[in-house]
């Protein structure tokens, strides 16, 4: 209990050296240890800076004893190889956003955490967010009674990034999956993680490559063989047991006002919105709109954190593989309603 815990990490990438890192290395209880990317030049580079060790190979760095738990920062498209490998080979494992391409892979990934009896923890960040504690406390206490509508979106008027991102080959969608990810998971989180039933959903790709003069775009490491196969932006709605549905909005180019994470919902007692933190509901048969003060948190610190308190059980995730699956099912299910030009039903 009282050691440190030591962490590998398998990809090294932004999300890996912007976020998991800083975040890691903030914990006085964190050890940093070895890494592992497809670019080795890129490993040895991070390892040098940290004082890690760089591997040659994804097994390599698995099948070291000297390691507790993983965080998987690659490309989509490596996250099911890489935490299985992980999990199999006895650590525990973060597995950046979205869990996998679809959902037979994270299945897969499920069933390795449960052979191995090791944890298998979801990094969706927004659910460590200040607001994001302070609205589902409320709603844990039943101060919105039955969650019964909500609205998740995030709109980028010319926000297409540079690199992996667009090629569905790395990256199995565009901004459904990039960014969508993280405002369906945390509305989803926040209504109390009903049942998934449908699907139905349109994804539009009319915008491209642009050349927008004055805009700069976010570039991954890699931009050589850019390729831009994946949707501009997608609408749809998802419904769950008991009448209960969720408004899907999200888009990396679109001609009208960008708008930051959006998530609502809407109980039969009061609702709330997470950006500002505000509660509308009735105070004295009077209506009542009261803002949060919630603070300012770093959420991946606060994310890090819960995976080395359950590691060392002294907390229960709430992000587990299996919330992971019930979100992959609801992106795939937006591609594929949109391509079948019909409701998709789970």
């Amino acid at each position: 209990m009282d050691k440190k815990v030591r962490i590998g990490l398998i990809g090294v990438g932004n999300i890996a050296q912007n976020a998991h890192i800083p975040a890691y290395l903030k914990q006085k209880d964190v050890e940093l240890v070895a890494c592992y990317d497809i670019k080795a030049d890129r490993a040895k580079e991070v390892a040098a800076k940290y004082n890690m060790t760089a591997e040659e190979s994804l097994e390599s760095l698995c099948a070291r004893d000297d390691l507790d738990a993983v965080s998987v920062c690659t490309w989509n498209n490596g996250h099911a190889k890489s935490a299985i490998a992980a999990l199999k080979a006895g650590k525990h494992v973060l597995c950046e956003k979205p869990m996998s391409m679809n959902a037979a892979e994270c299945e897969a990934m499920i069933a390795a955490q449960k052979e191995s009896g090791k944890l298998l923890m979801m990094g969706f960040c927004y659910r460590f967010s200040a607001s994001a504690k302070a609205i589902k406390a409320l709603a844990d206490e039943g101060k919105f009674g039955e969650i019964y509508h909500a609205h998740a979106s995030i709109l980028r008027r010319r926000g297409t990034p540079l690199g992996w991102f667009t090629d569905l080959s790395k990256s199995g969608g565009g901004p459904v999956i990039d960014i969508g990810v993280h405002v369906i998971d945390l509305t989803w989180y926040l209504m109390g993680k009903p049942k998934l039933v449908s699907v139905c959903a349109q994804v539009h790709n009319r915008i491209g490559d642009y050349k927008t003069k004055g805009v700069s775009r976010w570039e991954a490491f890699d931009t050589d063989n850019l390729v831009f196969e994946t949707e501009d932006s997608a609408a749809g709605i998802v419904k769950f047991e008991n009448g209960v549905s969720m408004i899907v909005e999200v888009s990396w180019a679109i001609n009208g006002e960008a708008e930051g994470v959006t998530s609502k919902i809407y109980g039969e007692k009061a609702g709330a919105n997470y950006s500002p933190c505000k509660i509308y509901g009735e105070e004295g048969g009077y209506l009542s709109d009261i803002d949060i003060n919630t603070g300012k948190e770093d959420q991946f610190y606060n994310e890090i954190r819960h995976f080395i308190d359950c590691i060392k059980g002294n907390a229960e995730c709430i992000s587990k593989g299996e919330d992971g699956l019930v979100i992959q099912k609801i992106l795939n299910g937006i591609y594929q309603s949109s391509a079948e030009g019909k409701e998709i039903f789970f």
